[in-house]
């Protein structure tokens, strides 16, 4: 993948973590409802952040060549 297309993707994946997170509530989360929202902001924060930087190479190596 190269880099252009990783940072579209990472560009989505905080896209999605901004939306969820305009639905979160100031404070603690008192429902799962709210735990749920806070999770989903979590792993596509995590998910963006793998995409961006890429950090154990996953991304850059190209297993069927």
């Amino acid at each position: 993948m190269d880099t252009r297309q990783r940072l579209i993707v990472g560009s989505l994946w905080i896209g999605v973590a901004a939306l969820m997170a305009i639905t979160l509530e100031p404070g603690v989360p008192d429902s799962a409802n709210a735990f749920a929202r806070l999770f989903v902001v979590i792993v596509a924060l995590f998910l963006a952040g793998i995409y961006l930087f890429d950090p154990w190479g996953i991304l850059s190596r190209q297993p069927f060549h």
